[in-house]
Formats: structure tokens, sequence, C-alpha cells
């Protein structure tokens, strides 16, 4: 079934789409940006990277981090972290409604076509 991916250009140099939003959420679920990487296959500084470039687009963290502590310190979302992640999947859910009918369509067209 053809399925719609979804990225938002905020600026000329600032998107979010499905990979941000994938690691903001295993962020909150695992308590970690190096958790978080590993989840997804990616390293340490590639997912350090992202957060950043979040940070820079919004101008304020998505991501608080704990330093030390028992537990070794950790990240969890802000309250814009949190709003991103609602707001998109908002976001994609409203687009993948509206273009369902549409999705449908090319799905027949390729049950339709002959094969080579």
């Amino acid at each position: 079934m053809p399925s719609l991916s979804l990225r938002i250009q905020l600026d000329p140099e600032g998107r979010i789409g499905p990979g941000k939003i994938a690691l903001l959420e295993h962020i909150a679920e695992l308590g970690s940006i190096s958790a978080a990487g590993r989840a997804m296959q990616m390293s340490y500084r590639r997912a350090w990277d992202l957060v950043e470039e979040l940070n820079t687009l919004f101008g304020k963290p998505v991501v608080e981090r704990q330093i030390g502590g028992r537990n070794g310190g950790g990240a969890t979302l802000s309250p814009l972290g949190r709003a991103l992640i609602t707001r998109f999947r908002a976001v994609e859910q409203a687009a993948g409604a509206a273009a369902a009918e549409h999705l449908a369509a090319l799905q027949a067209e390729i049950e339709r076509s002959p094969e080579p």
C-alpha cells in the first residue's frame, strides 16, 4: 500500500520529519540520547547533532540533559520536545486521512498494472 512520508519545512535551514521525531520519541522512552541513538542504529554524535539542530531551529532546548546522579544522568524531553512530537503526529495523521482516498487509488492502479 502506498504511504505518506511527511517533512515539515520550518525555515530555509530547518525541517522536522519522521527521523527527528522518532529520535525524540526514543529519548522520551529510554531517558538517554546515547540509548536513543543506539536504538536507531546511529552514533551518539549523530543523535546529539540532530538534537542540537532542533535546539537551534527553535531557539530553546527540546531535550533537557541530566548530569550525573545515582543513575549516571540521562535526558528527558522539554515541554517543547513533547509538543513537537504531538504536533508532528497530529499533522501526519491529518495528512494521511486527507490522502487516504488518493493512496487507495494509487494502490488500485498498482494492482491493475500488468506484470512485466
